[in-house]
């Protein structure tokens, strides 16, 4: 005979429940630990990846720039070759002239080479001059590419250590929330999921503590205390919105 799901999670009572909330939250304290161990350095990793995909993309670029300007240096030598060849071929016509304005002609024309001569060469010392920049900027980039390669070989290093320390036991306590879970039914698994998302410790169950919240310590009145130690109704904290369990239960979950 099949089992619905549904209705067996809704049969629980209230007192199972709270005792499924607060070991949910227990092993799911246990993850956090793991991670806060691990601290920033999966964030960190992540960073100097991209920061050495920055730096190899600008490099990149700063040698398709040089590339391109040296491009132009020879279009610009080109260019000085062929004005030194119109010039040549505008002297031998000199000597051919008919009249002054001819002569005039030929001379405005050499003058005219001869500034596009001058222009070019002025360009290509430019464009030398951005090459050398460029080359400049390409050999610093690629010094500090080689120095994030190293960071990022030892952040990897650190992180595969500690990662190999921990996700055995990560990877269970994954496994066994989940379990934990399933038998929590879906509008307060939402519910618990939600306050813990909101909480910088991440403590969604809290037990009381000396008549105060576990969570945000504030105090707790007596027959409020006295609900939450009778297990009848899910009572969350009128301050923090966490759900509030009694001190008995951490012992009965460890048991």
């Amino acid at each position: 005979m099949s089992v619905n799901l549904a209705e067996t999670k809704s049969e629980v009572t209230v007192e199972e429940k709270l005792l499924a909330l607060y070991k949910l939250q227990v092993i799911d304290t246990q993850i956090d630990k793991i991670r806060i161990v691990r601290g920033e350095l999966p964030l960190e990793v992540q960073d100097l990846e991209d920061e050495l995909a920055g730096l190899e993309t600008r490099i990149g670029n700063l040698q398709e720039e040089a590339k391109q300007l040296d491009n132009s240096i020879n279009e610009k030598k080109n260019a000085i070759k062929e004005s030194l060849a119109l010039i040549k071929k505008y002297e031998a016509q000199q000597g051919n002239v008919r009249n002054n304005r001819e002569f005039d002609s030929i001379n405005k024309e050499i003058e005219y080479q001869t500034l596009d001569i001058q222009l070019s060469e002025k360009r290509i010392k430019e464009f030398k001059a951005a090459i050398d920049a460029k080359n400049d900027q390409v050999s610093s980039s690629a010094i500090n590419l080689e120095e994030r390669k190293k960071d990022l070989a030892h952040k990897k290093d650190e992180l595969a250590d500690i990662v190999a320390e921990t996700e055995k036991d990560e990877e269970k306590l994954i496994d066994e929330s989940a379990k934990a879970a399933a038998k929590i039914e879906d509008r307060l698994y939402s519910a618990y999921k939600r306050i813990r998302s909101n909480a910088i410790n991440g403590l969604s169950v809290v037990s009381i503590q000396r008549d105060a919240c576990g969570g945000c310590f504030n105090k707790i009145p007596p027959q409020r205390q006295m609900d939450i130690r009778l297990r009848k109704k899910i009572i969350v904290c009128e301050y923090c919105g966490r759900i509030l369990v009694d001190p008995e239960i951490a012992t009965e979950n460890a048991a």
